[in-house]
C-alpha cells in the first residue's frame, strides 16, 4: 500500500480544466454552477478516482450529501419499499442515503436519530409521530429538513408525508360491515410498540362502536409479525370463538397467516369468515384465497419524502411544514 496518494479536488480541477472553488461546487450539484460544467467535473472526478471526504466536510461546519433515514426494521418488505422510493427520488443528485434501524424501541430510535445528526446530513427521513419527548427535541433543533414519514395521526416537528392509520382503520370497519359482517375479532401483535397498528385499531373499534357493534374479543401476540404468529393467534382465536364471521389483522402478515390456518382447518374464506389486513402487499395476490386489504403507497411516500429535503437544500432554505396525506386504497381481491 506504500506510495499510493489518493485523488485530491485540485486533480478534478486540474483535469476538468476549472478552478478548485468551481470544482468543488459542481460536484455538490450547486444551482450557479452550469449543467455542462457539472458533468464536465464529474467526469474528471471519476477518471481521476476522486471519492472527496465527508467527514472533513462535515466538520467544517458544513452540511454533508447525506439524507438520514430512520426505520423501525429492515426485515419488513414495507420498508425496504419506502427505501426504493427515496433512492428513486435522489437518482442522479449528489445525495446518498444512509439508515438506522430502530427496531421499534424508542431509547433505541434517539441514539440512531443522534449518531446520523452527527454527520451533518442534509435532512432526516423518520418513521412515524411518535418519537420520545428527547428524540422530538432532537428533530426540532437540528436545523436541517426533516420529513416524518408514513403516519400523519399527530403534530410533525416539520415535514410530513403519509396516511391517516385511525382513519384508515375506520373505512375499513365500515367496508366490512357494509358486506354484512357483524361479528368481529382483532388479532395484532406488539400493540406496545407499533403506533400505527394501535391507531388503526383505535379507528375500527370506534366506527363498530358508532354501528352498533363491538369487537368480539382481541388477541394481541408478542414480538414481530410474521406468518407463524398469523397462523398460531388466528387458531387460538376460532378454538374459542367459532362464531365469528370475520377477523381483522393489524398487517397482511398475520392476514396470511390466518389463511393458512383456514385452508387447513377447513374454513371457506370469504364465504364463512372474512380476513382482512393492511398495507396491501403483493405477496396476498397469490395466496390460495381471498384477502381483503388496505393497499399504502410505501414507495410513493419514500420518493415524496426524499423530494421535499432535495427542494428545501436546493432553494437554500428549509420549507417547514410540508404536508402530503395519502389515502389507502380497499382492495377485495379477485
Amino acid at each position: 500500500m506504500d506510495g499510493k496518494v489518493r485523488a485530491t479536488l485540485a486533480d478534478v480541477a486540474a483535469a476538468a480544466g476549472v478552478s478548485k472553488m468551481t470544482a468543488s461546487r459542481a460536484l455538490r450539484g450547486a444551482g450557479d454552477v452550469s449543467q455542462k460544467s457539472i458533468e464536465k467535473v464529474r467526469q474528471a472526478a471519476r477518471e481521476v478516482g476522486y471519492v472527496g471526504n465527508h467527514l472533513a466536510s462535515s466538520l467544517s461546519g458544513r452540511r454533508s450529501d447525506l439524507i438520514g433515514v430512520v426505520v423501525p426494521s429492515v426485515a419488513n418488505i414495507v420498508f425496504a419499499e419506502v427505501l426504493s422510493g427515496i433512492a428513486e427520488a435522489i437518482e442522479g443528485s449528489t445525495m446518498q442515503p444512509v439508515f438506522g434501524v430502530t427496531d421499534y424501541g424508542p431509547e433505541k430510535e434517539y441514539g440512531v436519530i443522534r449518531n446520523i445528526l452527527s454527520w451533518n446530513p442534509a435532512g432526516l427521513i423518520v418513521t412515524g409521530l411518535d418519537q420520545s419527548a428527547d428524540a422530538k427535541r432532537l428533530l426540532k433543533e437540528a436545523d436541517i429538513p426533516v420529513v416524518q414519514i408514513m403516519d400523519v395521526d399527530g403534530t410533525p416537528v416539520d415535514g410530513c408525508v403519509g396516511v391517516s392509520h385511525y382513519a384508515a382503520g375506520k373505512a375499513m370497519a365500515e367496508a366490512l360491515v357494509k358486506m354484512g359482517r357483524t361479528r368481529f375479532a382483532y388479532v395484532g401483535c406488539g400493540l406496545d410498540t407499533d403506533t400505527r397498528a394501535k391507531k388503526r385499531l383505535a379507528g375500527f373499534t370506534e366506527a363498530l362502536l358508532h354501528l352498533g357493534l363491538n369487537l368480539v374479543t382481541t388477541r394481541i401476540g408478542e414480538g414481530r409479525s410474521t406468518v407463524k404468529a398469523g397462523r398460531e393467534l388466528t387458531s387460538e382465536v376460532l378454538a374459542d370463538w367459532p362464531e365469528l364471521d370475520c377477523i381483522y389483522y393489524s398487517n397482511d402478515d398475520l392476514a396470511a397467516g390466518g389463511a393458512f390456518h383456514c385452508i387447513a382447518a377447513g374454513i371457506a374464506v370469504p364465504e364463512t369468515l372474512t380476513l382482512a389486513g393492511f398495507n396491501g402487499l403483493d405477496f396476498i395476490e397469490s395466496l390460495p384465497t381471498r384477502i381483503i386489504t388496505s393497499r399504502t403507497p410505501r414507495r410513493e411516500i419514500g420518493k415524496t419524502a426524499a423530494l421535499f429535503i432535495l427542494e428545501a437544500n436546493d432553494k437554500k432554505r428549509q420549507e417547514e411544514g410540508r404536508f402530503l396525506e395519502f389515502t389507502p386504497v380497499i382492495e377485495f381481491g379477485n
